[in-house]
């Protein structure tokens, strides 16, 4: 199979789908793997590795759409990228087409199959290509939250950690999957107070044993996350309904009740965020107020670790891209189930029904 490799165009994305030992083992199974020219160099590849390993290197964006059959990407395509795709096309890239109805339509019409790493399921039912991209957005949004306190940044000037005599900073985490589970961890780290909100009380009941007491958890309810969120310092939202729009824990009234200089990160971005006032912003303008309270929304926090993350993702994703090239799209969807949720668009219908339901498109189930 021919596979390219697109250079990431959204802002401050310095990630690549693919490393140059990949593409060295693609290469040896006898595929064709064509790269952008420096697609890597954001994430510390250079072309020679890539021809080192096989690769072709392509002039132009162009140049890979019009060679490849399957499409690998970190994040969606931007609107830009979306006329170079033709029917026939396969892409396998963070999708969350939920939360971009413009790209989503478009890629409707150009009849193209997309497979999402965020709603492929192994065997077990968790996201194994969610998993390590959520694992550093939750431990960078304490990292960024604890920066935007600081008085500079424009926040209240609390120290997460505090020091002898004096309280440490509140951290309230929405949510309990792996991105809040990561936060909780680098928060509790730096000493600070944290409260977690969840609806499953076993993943509460775990991260109480984790901790042997020293975080607060609470079950997700209106009062709870009303409590907690007024009197916070930094607000994390790790909302996660794989597919569909992240629901709306914090309202624009909580917002407004919140300590003045308070901050929110709020992770669940990609999915339309889980507070009420959250929009996407980019790493070049990262920050707004509402109501005297910093947001912080960045829908691609993990692009600025670029090495880290890169090497965390294409661990992941490898194994499904090499059964890809190896099997065929259509085979590889059709022997496994898991892979099948990743499935959202198909030639031209939408197969995933958070996202049909997201947009108001009708809902074709996959064969």
């Amino acid at each position: 199979m021919v596979i390219g490799i697109p250079k990431e165009v959204k802002d401050h994305e310095y990630r690549v789908s693919v490393t140059p030992q990949s593409a060295t083992m693609l290469c040896q199974k006898g595929h064709q793997v064509w790269v952008e020219s420096s697609a890597g160099v954001g994430s510390g590849f250079t072309d020679d590795e890539y021809r080192k390993a096989g690769a072709t290197i392509a002039d132009s964006k162009a140049e890979v759409f019009e060679k490849a059959e399957l499409i690998l990407k970190v994040k969606e395509p931007m609107l830009s990228e979306c006329a170079l795709f033709r029917p026939g096309h396969a892409l396998f890239t963070y999708l969350h087409l939920a939360a971009i109805p413009d790209v989503t339509k478009e890629l409707v019409n150009r009849k193209i199959t997309a497979i999402a790493y965020e709603t492929t399921e192994a065997k077990d039912g968790s996201l194994p290509m969610l998993k390590p991209m959520s694992e550093i957005a939750g431990r960078m949004s304490i990292q960024i939250g604890a920066q935007y306190l600081q008085k500079t940044h424009g926040g209240c000037g609390v120290l997460l950690g505090g020091v002898p005599g004096v309280e440490p900073g509140r951290v309230v985490v929405l949510g309990a999957g792996v991105v809040g589970a990561s936060a909780v961890r680098m928060a509790v780290g730096l000493g600070a107070q944290v409260t977690v909100i969840n609806l499953d009380i076993e993943r509460l009941r775990a991260l109480d044993d984790q901790y042997h007491g020293r975080i607060v958890t609470r079950a997700a309810n209106p009062t709870a996350i009303e409590e907690a969120v007024r009197t916070a310092d930094l607000v994390i939202g790790a909302v996660l309904v794989p597919g569909a729009k992240a629901p709306k824990l914090v309202s624009r009234a909580l917002v407004s009740q919140m300590r003045p200089a308070s901050v929110i990160v709020d992770v669940s971005v990609d999915q339309g965020g889980c507070v009420e006032t959250t929009r996407p912003t980019t790493h070049s303008d990262p920050v707004y107020l509402v109501d005297g309270v910093l947001h912080y929304c960045v829908a691609n926090m993990p692009g600025i670790v670029p090495r880290t993350s890169t090497y965390a993702l294409t661990n992941a994703t490898m194994p499904y891209v090499i059964r890809l090239a190896s099997e065929g799209v259509e085979r590889a969807i059709r022997s496994d189930p898991g892979l099948a949720k990743g499935v959202n668009l198909k030639e031209g219908k939408v197969t995933h029904p958070g996202v049909a339901e997201s947009h108001g498109l009708p809902f074709t189930p996959l064969l």
